[in-house]
């Protein structure tokens, strides 16, 4: 039997970890090695599964991805070896694994690390070292998947900024919903930080200490949308999709809108039995992630028309959560201001510069039709293109192009512009502030109708007849 060396440990390992634990794997056909193993881990908070022999670990990988793998390289039926390379893509494996081996050579172990293992750990087993290179590798393999943007940055919004009575309403929201794990549907308009609000549920949760991966629905091709969530088989080879790489975690799922009908329906099937199937497998998959969806469409409008199933939009409005526009809390606006200010000041390099008052109050006045994404990427604009240490008034009007006219907020704010417009009838007055809102979003979105008309919120057939009515050709406006 080889033992563990039960060696004081050199960090506060005390700490009691979340609910959500990472899941690991111990593979070793040394029983009395195996269980130990198991029970210390297990006592550290995480949850674990042991198989003695090759073929139980790849039953094991097959049946539920580990976010670990502690793995014997002798085995009576499949060396680790072998199971490293079946388990490896393009020298990537889906989760860290570590080896370990009581008589290894040198050969080995540099095999095992060109296809992928973490790191080779020799018998008997040093119980601090252990546990070390486990925390270690949990975490390198955390911020892998942030390099490779599955999920959210430390360094983007972690909470929805704001001290009106609205963004405290809406974190107030999310913090009661965090508490439990109720699927959640966020609704809003494009840009209003829908993405924010999943994060801060997340990290509000007790399922913060693990991932939480988002993926835009209206990125993935219809032919492999339902691969990517869900995963595929191909002979020995598992590949997880984003519902198991998210185990333990929470899933945003935006805009569920995109989803193809296929997809829709899977993804159904799957919240109903808290199983799926992998593309091509036969086994049922237990589900393991919180879903976030999120969507800036007319969803009820969407199931009217038949182009999202209305079961499912059922399941996921289990608690539906609004996001505001920024027009609607416009007294934030300062606020957000200076964080997009510091942010790109941090993390950009950009100079230093303070807006004046008459360009804040100008921005106050804007109707944002792109929400907090148009604010940002107005700030950075800003910081680029203006020369003294302050953001001036002319500075803003120039970054706006053709800015739209002002909504005050109060009398002192009124302008004579203004009320020229407001001595206008009212219909003429309304077809002037489309014919401006419309020429101006047809420019930023370099004259595509369609998003135009899903910024708007109009259908597009409607919209073209509004443009066409107020003498506006699309073509002239990119």
């Amino acid at each position: 039997m080889t033992a563990i060396t039960m060696q004081p440990l050199e960090t506060d390992m005390t700490e009691p970890r979340t609910h959500s634990a990472p899941y690991i794997l111990v593979v070793d056909d040394e029983p009395d090695i195996r269980h130990l193993v198991q029970e210390i881990l297990e006592d550290e908070g995480y949850e674990v599964s042991v198989a003695e022999n090759g073929e139980a670990a790849r039953t094991a990988h097959r049946q539920r991805r580990p976010d670990l793998v502690l793995l014997d390289i002798w085995m009576p039926d499949l060396d680790g070896i072998s199971l490293l390379k079946e388990w490896a893509e393009d020298g990537q494996l889906p989760m860290p694994v570590l080896m370990m081996s009581g008589h290894g050579t040198v050969e080995t172990a540099v095999e095992a690390t060109r296809l992928g293992a973490y790191d080779f750990i020799e018998k008997p087993l040093s119980l601090a070292k252990l546990l070390l290179t486990i925390e270690h590798a949990l975490e390198t393999d955390k911020l892998q998947q942030e390099n490779r943007g599955l999920l959210s940055h430390s360094t983007r919004i972690k909470e929805p900024i704001g001290k009106s009575p609205r963004m405290q309403k809406l974190r107030e929201q999310l913090q009661q919903v965090a508490e439990h794990d109720s699927w959640v549907l966020l609704d809003g308009e494009p840009g209003c930080g829908m993405n924010v609000a999943a994060r801060y549920l997340h990290a509000m949760s007790k399922r913060s200490s693990r991932r939480l991966i988002e993926v835009n629905l209206g990125a993935l091709s219809e032919k492999h949308s339902a691969r990517e969530l869900f995963g595929y088989e191909e002979g020995e080879k598992v590949h997880y999709g984003l519902l198991e790489q998210a185990n333990g975690g929470s899933l945003l799922l935006y805009d569920i809108a995109e989803m193809d009908p296929d997809t829709q329906r899977r993804l159904h099937s799957a919240l109903s039995a808290k199983t799926f199937l992998r593309i091509g497998g036969e086994e049922p998959v237990q589900m393991h992630a919180r879903i976030i969806a999120a969507s800036s469409h007319d969803l009820p409008q969407q199931v009217a028309s038949n182009h999202f199933r209305k079961d499912l939009y059922y399941q996921l409005n289990v608690v539906p959560i609004h996001i505001p526009p920024l027009r609607e809390h416009r007294e934030d606006i300062p606020e957000l201001l200076a964080y997009f200010s510091h942010y790109f000041i941090d993390q950009e390099n950009l100079p230093y510069r303070h807006f004046s008052l008459a360009a804040q109050n100008r921005l106050r006045n804007y109707p944002w039709p792109g929400n907090i994404r148009e604010l940002m990427n107005l700030v950075q604009r800003l910081l680029i293109i203006s020369k003294g240490e302050e953001i001036t008034l002319e500075d803003v009007e120039t970054a706006l192009g053709n800015p739209l006219p002002a909504t005050p907020v109060s009398d002192a704010s009124h302008s004579d512009t203004q009320a020229d417009e407001f001595n206008r009838p009212l219909r003429e007055a309304r077809e002037e502030f489309e014919r401006r809102y419309l020429r101006h979003q047809l420019a930023l979105n370099n004259g595509n109708v369609s998003k135009v008309a899903q910024i708007a919120g109009l259908e597009r057939t409607h919209l073209y007849r509004k443009l066409r009515a107020l003498g506006i050709d699309p073509k002239d406006n990119k």
